[in-house]
């Protein structure tokens, strides 16, 4: 169990990057750029060779597919329509488990959609390996006493984000005491402590098909690490305010939510520079990447916005999204605390303390947002995540905002609620390209 801290900032992301970038030479150094892009195209073949053998299927359809497949992704314009199919689930089918003692803050799927993690403001931790299909918990570590973090193994204070690795080996999770914990996701086991950060960490992203992690925190700026080398790498600056939501996809790059300097921002990791985008009117507090061009974010003016990664103000804005309510004679809207993307599709969700969660559609190219169910819940919605397959929702409910304690709902459960997606068709929706 080891810490790297990301303290020594005027030498640590040069001379970081510098020791990789002079091991990577050396390894290569009999290598073309010609002959590395050939070797990496005979390792990817190699790769969808063993796929089909295990798939079934006739090498030249699964090649030619996924080959087709992974262009569109990472252009931006996969898109598998299936918000048309979306019924409304049997409220006597939303599965309820309980666990923590103070609202659920995060939760992540594991990529095989088996299991659930969740962390709450008690500081626990829950490997729901929550097993998806029974209800069972698998694995907790409790939430340690303030000022215990020494001879604790879990965290003694909120957490308040968590992201697990595509390939499901690792969990990071972040808490308000500005510690970024690593485990392993199989044992929950503690693996590193990551500092460095100044205040509460708030967003945690893995990039897709690596071990890099990305984490933002209040402190205003954005941190890269490498997980499997237990080693920090860099850090970017550039919110105005305190940072509140952060996502990434298999690009080296990453967006944030700004809170209340109005600004949803994309990093570009390499370049070390970072586009710009606003709209909304209030403090942004969650964002997602629906694909490789294309997220959404919700802020505290109730607005859901729908943002192209090329244009600098949303494609479409959907106002007071989950509607008013009456506080203190004022009429305010429900401010959006979560939202979810099915990734690559159509289909959007977003959770407010209105009552319910409700789900979207993106029409038109990513130009139009359409209501298209609610699901009633009861309590803060602190968090949303939609199964790989698209099958459930899960929501991580809490009787307090994730972040503050401005209001509280007693008759709500701190729990996590399983969502399940009735559709209209079992075939797999057709995938097709979408403008970006």
């Amino acid at each position: 169990d080891e810490e790297v801290s990301s303290d020594s900032e005027t030498e640590s992301p040069l001379l970081g990057r510098r020791r990789r970038e002079a091991a990577a030479a050396e390894e290569e150094v009999d290598e073309t750029p010609q002959e590395k892009k050939l070797r990496l195209a005979k390792q990817y073949l190699e790769e969808l060779r063993q796929l089909e053998e295990q798939e079934e299927l006739e090498p030249a359809d699964l090649i030619g597919d996924r080959l087709k497949e992974d262009v569109l992704e990472q252009k931006g314009r996969l898109q598998r329509l299936v918000a048309k199919d979306v019924r409304p689930p049997d409220p006597a089918r939303i599965r309820v488990l309980r666990g923590h003692q103070l609202p659920v803050t995060c939760l992540v799927i594991s990529p095989d959609d088996k299991f659930i993690f969740s962390a709450s403001k008690d500081g626990s931790l829950i490997k729901c390996k929550w097993e998806v299909d029974s209800g069972k918990r698998l694995c907790m570590v409790p939430g340690g006493k303030k000022g215990t973090e020494e001879r604790h193994l879990g965290h003694a204070s909120h957490v308040l984000c968590m992201a697990i690795s595509s390939d499901g080996k690792y969990l990071a999770t972040g808490d308000r005491n500005k510690l970024i914990m690593i485990w392993d996701a199989a044992t929950c086991k503690r693996l590193h402590i990551f500092t460095g950060h100044r205040d509460a960490v708030s967003g945690l992203s893995f990039r897709k098909g690596t071990h890099q992690l990305y984490s933002a925190s209040h402190d205003r700026c954005v941190k890269v690490w490498d997980v499997a080398e237990n080693a920090y790498v860099e850090t970017l600056f550039g919110h105005q305010d305190v940072i509140t939501g952060l996502d990434s996809l298999s690009r080296e790059c990453c967006v944030t939510a700004g809170g209340r300097d109005g600004t949803v921002r994309l990093w570009k990791i390499p370049e070390e520079s970072q586009l710009v985008f606003s709209g909304h009117q209030g403090s942004i507090d969650c964002i997602q990447l629906i694909n490789e061009e294309h997220m959404v974010s919700g802020a505290d003016d109730g607005s859901l916005a729908l943002w192209g990664l090329t244009k600098k103000k949303p494609l479409a804005l959907a106002r007071q999204a989950h509607g008013e309510q009456d506080a203190q004679g004022l009429q305010q809207p429900y401010w959006i605390s979560a939202v979810a993307a099915l990734r690559n599709s159509d289909l959007l969700a977003t959770g407010s303390h209105s009552g319910s969660v409700k789900l979207w559609k993106c029409g038109e190219g990513f130009r139009k947002l359409e209501h298209l169910l609610d699901i009633p819940l009861v309590g803060f919605v602190n968090s949303l995540k939609f199964s790989a397959a698209g099958d459930f929702l899960v929501a991580g409910i809490g009787q307090e905002h994730r972040l503050g304690r401005w209001w509280r709902i007693k008759e709500a459960k701190n729990s996590i609620c399983i969502i399940p997606l009735k559709q209209k068709t079992t075939a797999s929706s057709p995938e097709s390209p979408g403008s970006s």
